[in-house]
Formats: C-alpha cells, structure tokens, sequence
C-alpha cells in the first residue's frame, strides 16, 4: 500500500498541485511558474520510481540467470531442458 501511495499517488498529486497553481495563475503570474515547477517535480519522481523498479527487476534477473549457471554448473545442462 505504501509503495502504491509513493509510486503512483506522489506524483500525481504534485502534477495535480501544479495544474491547479497554473490555472490560478492564469498561465501569467509566478503562481503559474511554480505550477510548471510542481508538474515537472511531479513527472520526475514518478520517472525516479520507475528506473527505481527497472533496476530492482533487472537485478532480479541476473540472479536467475546467476542460479540458471549455478545448476548447469552442477548438474551439466540447463535448468528445464
């Protein structure tokens, strides 16, 4: 549930924050430039998650791959084959 909520819910709420703070500052005021700010903030936490999970799966793929040898290692073929 906490991931959920940093994931997903963080981000949108900093985006949405923005959008709000743009169209209270008509696209005008330095209320509309700390929108922008806030949307860019928001699209980057969501982007740091994201390479955050890409590099958790991708680690998580080397071990397979690093027990996949390890068995072939032992027991002279493949797992599976």
């Amino acid at each position: 549930m906490l991931l959920r909520i940093t994931r997903v819910w963080l981000p949108l709420a900093i985006a949405l924050a923005g959008a709000v703070a743009i169209v209270l500052g008509h696209g005008r005021t330095s209320l509309a430039g700390a929108g922008v700010g806030l949307l860019l903030i928001g699209v980057i936490v969501w982007m740091v998650n994201w390479m955050f999970r890409m590099s958790v799966e991708s680690n998580r793929d080397r071990d397979q791959e690093e027990a996949a040898r390890e068995y072939f290692d032992r027991h002279g073929h493949w797992p599976g084959e």
